[in-house]
């Protein structure tokens, strides 16, 4: 085997044994230190959604691809299974709304430090997914729900609301098998996710939309929930008015001939927020892995942050007409996530960072892994005939390199065609294989930034991807 170091910090961004879903993050300054904190829930029971445990990961905020993992921050009393949570600082303490029972059990613990441990759990008056605001003159509010938001205001024992503070549906519902029967249905569509921010002194919402209509451009055409969107306000409680889409985890999205839109990678709920991280705003979000929604990962990708001078938030990828922001729409799902000048092309990079899954005459999947060691891959399983398989984005330097490598596992002979910029874009390699390590010169040269695709003929059988590596 090439002897080489493997990929880390792309995306997603933590290991890919790790599956922690849901990251709230949060910048802290701690000891004199400032790094980014993650709070989720932690996809550990395989059979079903979360886990009995939460863990924090940080990384510093000058390198984002330099991730710790603190450990085990929390665990419930009675040993349920915990969803999504929270993490606040208020004073010099930090507060962390750890959603037991499935989050129908909102207890809030302390802790002097970011990543814990939390104790003393107080049960709250908050509901399902929990995100708190602690605002610039120390007031806290909260906003909750699941296909029907609400909010308030807290006591100062962080825990109880004040009386005559709570809002319903402060943001319109949507439609689904679990929505009140009530007339809060609005194309908003709120359905879960609640994450409060504060910025350029607006109050942003944030939240997981349900879209009930088509949405072409995306490929979006039944009811779907990969939609991380908000809503913003001069007012912590009310007043939201519409933003938009900030992510959608349905991957790399191609359009057809008639301008609609295509999606490469399978969609799942989605769930997160948005930091700014020494000076870049980013959405931290979440993907699919596996044949369901229960080995899920943490996603990032920078986004434009800006306030328009009508006061309009936009949070995205945002347009703009002679330097003032006038639409936006979400940003691309990456294989490169916080490398934003690109996977380094010259070690070994895991099929699990795929970004773009499309075609094939079966479902294909990223195979999930929690093998806990440094070099761990994960392959991308059940490849059939004409399935492409994409990477955004690598960084090949200056200099082109001469091979490709690729390690595979295959059924029967096989042929990939590997491609440059789109799936259809200049050929640089052509190999065959019937399983193992294959290595090809490259039939022409490559540098700079580029996406990479590999587009595979198998007239026979099924195989399965570990991972590839370009070499000088």
């Amino acid at each position: 085997m090439n002897r080489k170091s493997f990929v880390k910090g792309a995306n997603p961004y933590m290991p890919l044994w790790e599956h922690v879903p849901d990251g709230e993050p949060r910048v802290f300054t701690h000891n004199g230190e400032e790094r980014v904190y993650v709070y989720g829930s932690h996809d550990t029971e395989r059979a079903e959604y979360c886990g009995r445990d939460y863990v924090v990961w940080s990384a510093p905020v000058t390198d984002l691809t330099d991730w710790k993992c603190h450990g085990t921050c929390y665990k419930a009393e009675d040993d349920s299974i915990l969803y999504a949570p929270d993490v606040v600082k208020k004073g010099d303490t930090y507060y962390m709304y750890a959603a037991e029972q499935k989050g129908s059990r909102i207890m809030v613990a302390s802790s002097d430090k970011p990543w814990g441990p939390f104790t003393n759990p107080v049960l709250t008056e908050l509901g399902f997914d929990p995100g708190v605001l602690v605002d610039d003159d120390g007031r806290v509010y909260a906003y909750w729900g699941f296909c029907k938001s609400y909010c308030a205001e807290l006591n100062e024992d962080m825990a109880t609301i004040i009386p005559g503070t709570l809002r319903e549906n402060p943001i319109p519902h949507c439609r689904a098998a679990w929505s009140p029967e009530d007339d809060a249905f609005g194309w908003e569509s709120f359905f879960e996710a609640s994450s409060p921010r504060k910025m350029f002194g607006k109050y942003v919402y944030i939240f997981s939309r349900r879209v009930n209509e088509p949405v072409p451009e995306l490929g979006v055409y039944d009811d779907c929930n990969g939609f991380l969107s908000y809503m913003w306000s001069d007012w912590p409680l009310g007043g939201w008015q519409w933003g938009g889409d900030i992510s959608f985890n349905g991957g790399e999205i191609l359009t057809d001939a008639e301008g609609k839109g295509i999606m490469t990678f399978r969609w799942g709920n989605n769930h997160g927020s948005v930091m700014e991280v020494n000076g870049q705003w980013y959405v931290f979000y979440h993907r699919q892995t596996g044949l369901n929604e229960y080995s899920r990962q943490a996603m990032l990708e920078p986004v434009d942050a800006v306030l328009g001078k009508n006061g309009k938030v936009w949070i995205g990828k945002v347009d703009y007409l002679d330097g003032e922001p006038v639409a936006s729409r979400p940003v691309e799902m990456t294989s490169q996530g916080p490398q934003v000048n690109g996977i380094n092309a010259r070690e070994w990079i895991s099929a699990g960072y795929t970004c773009h899954m499309h075609g094939g005459q079966e479902t294909a999947w990223i195979e999930p892994v929690y093998e806990q060691h440094e070099d761990v891959s994960a392959k991308v399983m059940n490849i059939t005939d004409g399935l492409t398989l994409g990477f955004r984005y690598l960084q090949f330097g200056l200099n082109t390199p001469k091979n490709i490598t690729v390690v595979m596992n295959t059924e029967a002979k096989a042929a990939v065609s590997v491609r440059l910029d789109t799936p259809g874009g200049r050929e640089i390699a052509w190999l065959e294989a019937e399983g193992g390590e294959v290595t090809v010169p490259l039939k022409s040269g490559v540098t700079g930034k580029h996406a990479v695709y590999f587009v595979f003929n198998l007239p026979e059988g099924k195989a399965e991807m570990d991972r590839f590596t370009f070499d000088d």
